[in-house]
């Protein structure tokens, strides 16, 4: 199971040398994953009365490629760069298999691609997508930048995308890219079972429930006649509650269940995560330490 950890960009700041004395300290703790989410547009709350805190302009979002072509030349150790996750159907396709191609060829394969449809139509407004059909598409968006990764050249006909003998260059040198869904609803688990590497998964506190979603994907992996324990899982943990003992009864708990990547996550707080009290660097450093201390032989 591998240690990752969000990049809190929000309470830090995007500034150079602050995202790379971050990530660079994290992977000396022992912290092999980087993780980014994605936003392109934050809306002005000023004009939209009751929108709440969510995904405004005043949150902080580096573009994931570029933010992680910069940590590849610093962080040479062990660590892996994911999203989590891209939203993948407000982007141009052929365009995201180009940038996912060139950053894992910078990164020596270490890139990790990580989608989800979104939830703000606002953004797709903005960047001319359609938000209707966001979940439908984002499949075979999937199954395009597959074949630009695997083929020099490529042919391709679907509902939403035509390609006419055309590729990408460079292309990944193992011919893939990892691609793992973030979601939690049965649309989710379909295209986990049929096109996916692995699931981000942070809807779930550990329980029953989760066990359920985690026996339904198993069955619609057979199903798609794919072998399940070659789908990975990452949880998302957080750290703003509790103590070494809890999170250490977690972290069994999600490797118990065969989980294959924890990511730790400092400034988020919906669902049953509960940020940390802390801004500053230094707090968000300090509880990695802990956190990692507390299950460092769990990874």
């Amino acid at each position: 199971m591998r240690l990752g950890v969000m990049l809190p960009l929000a309470d830090i700041g995007g500034e150079p040398g602050v995202v790379r004395d971050f990530a660079l300290a994290a992977e000396a703790m022992g912290y092999t994953n980087l993780g980014l989410a994605d936003h392109v547009l934050g809306v002005n709350v000023a004009s939209r009365p009751g929108w709440g805190d969510r995904n405004t302009s005043e949150d902080l979002f580096h573009d994931p490629f570029l933010a992680f072509a910069y940590l590849a030349g610093l962080c040479r150790e062990t660590t892996e760069f994911s999203t989590q996750v891209l939203i993948l159907p407000q982007r141009q396709t052929v365009l995201v298999a180009k940038q996912a191609a060139s950053l894992d060829r910078l990164c020596g394969g270490r890139f990790r691609l990580g989608v989800g449809v979104g939830w703000n139509p606002v953004e797709f407004t903005g960047l001319n997508e359609n938000f209707a059909n966001r979940g439908r598409r984002s499949a075979e968006q999937v199954a395009v930048m597959q074949a630009l990764w695997a083929e020099p050249h490529v042919t391709f006909e679907g509902k939403w995308h035509r390609i006419e003998d055309a590729g990408i260059n460079p292309r990944p040198a193992a011919g893939r890219i990892p691609v793992w869904f973030g979601g939690h609803v049965e649309q989710t688990l379909e295209r986990i079972a049929t096109l996916g590497d692995g699931w981000i998964m942070n809807a779930y506190p550990p329980g029953a429930e989760v066990e359920g979603e985690l026996a339904k994907l198993r069955r619609l992996t057979e199903a798609a006649g794919r072998d399940p324990g070659a789908v990975g899982l990452e949880v998302w943990v957080s750290a703003g509650a509790g103590a070494e003992a809890e999170w250490r009864r977690e972290a069994e708990y999600w490797k118990a269940q065969g989980a294959t990547h924890l990511t730790l996550t400092t400034s988020y707080g919906r669902r049953h995560h509960t940020r940390i009290a802390g801004r500053g660097v230094g707090d968000h450093l300090a509880v990695l330490r802990r956190y990692q201390a507390a299950v460092a032989d769990l990874v």
